[in-house]
């Protein structure tokens, strides 16, 4: 395991991008579950960080900067945390023999939260994807998936008024990871158990098992509803394939609706009260009414790209969340701009969902905009909304001004070109901002709509490093 702070005074990380501040850990101490289950924060908070593999250590070394940023231009002296360093992934089977240490595992119990960069798992060899374990260790049961399209950044549908939250069912499905080799005895028994019941399946199968349980079900429904109710939201959409497999993705429908109805009866309202009394306009309902639908998981993924205004809040299964996260991700930007909570009783872990891109490690490259993303989840939970609310305020800034890291800028060398000549005469910025608001109204016009793809993109390629110091600078 990595080495911590001193504990006996202030220290400061030296880095080739500046310094991230660990806190004094004299006056730090951890998050208390009280008896009720209410957590109580510290003013001075311990929060476990775990790096990660490829550019998880730079993008999350560059987010800790961000976030003490904000901390310290919102409260001053009177809140702070101190980061707390693990280890895990690649580098700690290296170290240690293991991906996931038991002293890691340990700390983060302690403390009852957790930051982490990606980590990666080596293919084949039987070893467990890192993130699977931590979900079923801390059963974290609701993994949080917020989709908003971000000023300054080009969406590539036509309809860019993107604003949803996934709600995806964490621990179970086939992500519960109960499968066996096709020569194994688990498999034969499995195979035979099926026959007696008359499912054949051929001996050459590998097998696996997708439980859905109605209590992880129903506690997914709440989480989702609780959250539309407490953020206002009007929506609340099941998505399943409950018309293919009638007692897994079916059951899981069937429960959700439970909730809705028996614990949610006086906000809840169907589908034909919303079209009858209110024409299908979400803007006329009254507050604190959701309306409760369910769509086929195939049709959600095509709302997604023809109608994302159309949903607010989705609640769905483990594989099927896996999926329509990722899709959604891809209308607003890519994984790079894609943040993720996973969340439990007691417990929550605060991550970027893309991968660790081995190839571009180490080159100053990468987006960290993901992880800044996930750490203003982080500050949220911790109750620092004003914090969060400035380092989103300005990461929004930052990506208006057209600065963007080179994954969210032009490769055509043309927009490059002209790009370093309006550098010499100082209106790249300006030109872009016309460009974009051109863009915006092309968009609406289905005979110019192709046109939008067709302008010049100006936005300024930056280094991870140098558009971390952007967000800094942009935090008041």
């Amino acid at each position: 395991m990595m080495q911590g702070v001193s504990s006996v005074q202030a220290n400061v990380a030296q880095t080739n991008a500046g310094q991230v501040y660990f806190g004094d850990t004299g006056r730090h101490e951890k998050i208390c579950i009280l008896e009720d289950g209410r957590m109580q924060v510290p003013d001075h908070v311990r929060v476990p960080v775990i790096p990660g593999d490829g550019i998880g250590e730079e993008i999350t070394r560059e987010a800790q900067r961000v976030v003490d940023k904000a901390v310290r231009a919102s409260y001053g002296d009177t809140k702070s945390i101190e980061w707390v360093p693990l280890e895990a992934g690649e580098k700690a089977l290296a170290h240690t023999g293991s991906l996931l240490p038991d002293e890691t595992v340990a700390t983060v119990a302690e403390h009852h939260i957790l930051a982490k960069g990606p980590l990666g798992t080596p293919t084949g060899g039987g070893f467990r994807s890192i993130n699977v374990q931590l979900r079923q260790i801390f059963d974290l049961f609701a993994n949080i998936r917020p989709v908003r399209k971000l000023p300054g950044v080009a969406s590539p549908l036509k309809n860019d008024k993107i604003d949803v939250v996934i709600f995806r069912e964490n621990t179970e499905d086939v992500y519960a990871g109960i499968e066996a080799e096709k020569d194994s005895a688990f498999a034969r028994d499995i195979r035979e158990t099926a026959a007696k019941h008359g499912h054949i399946i051929s001996e050459d199968s590998g097998v696996g098992l997708k439980p859905m349980s109605e209590a992880a079900s129903k506690r997914i429904m709440r989480a989702a509803m609780d959250y539309a109710i407490k953020n206002n939201r009007k929506m609340v959409t099941i998505v399943h394939k409950g018309n293919i497999q009638k007692y897994t993705e079916g059951a899981f429908l069937n429960w959700c609706n439970e909730v809705a109805q028996s614990e949610y009866a006086g906000r809840v309202i169907s589908m034909e009260e919303f079209y009858e009394k209110y024409n299908g306009n979400l803007d006329k309902l009254p507050v604190g009414k959701i309306v409760v639908r369910d769509r086929i998981a195939d049709a959600q993924h095509q709302d997604a790209i023809m109608y994302p205004d159309k949903h607010d809040v989705i609640v769905t299964t483990n594989l099927n969340g896996d999926y329509l996260s990722d899709a959604y991700a891809a209308t607003v930007g890519g994984l790079g701009l894609a943040p993720g909570g996973n969340m439990g009783n007691g417990m929550a872990i605060f991550e970027a969902v893309h991968g660790t891109a081995p190839d571009i490690a180490g080159q100053n490259k990468a987006n960290p905009t993901a992880m800044f993303l996930s750490m203003i989840l982080m500050l949220n939970h911790l109750g620092w909304g004003r914090a969060a609310d400035k380092m989103n305020a300005a990461i929004e800034k930052t990506l208006q001004q057209g600065k963007v890291t080179a994954d969210l800028a032009s490769r055509r060398k043309i927009d490059q070109t002209l790009g370093a000549l309006l550098d010499k005469v100082k209106l790249r910025q300006p030109v872009q901002r016309l460009l974009d608001g051109l863009t915006h109204i092309l968009k609406k016009l289905p005979l110019l709509k192709t046109l939008a793809t067709r302008l010049p993109n100006l936005r300024t390629p930056l280094s991870t490093t140098a558009y971390t110091n952007a967000v800094i600078d942009n935090i008041a």
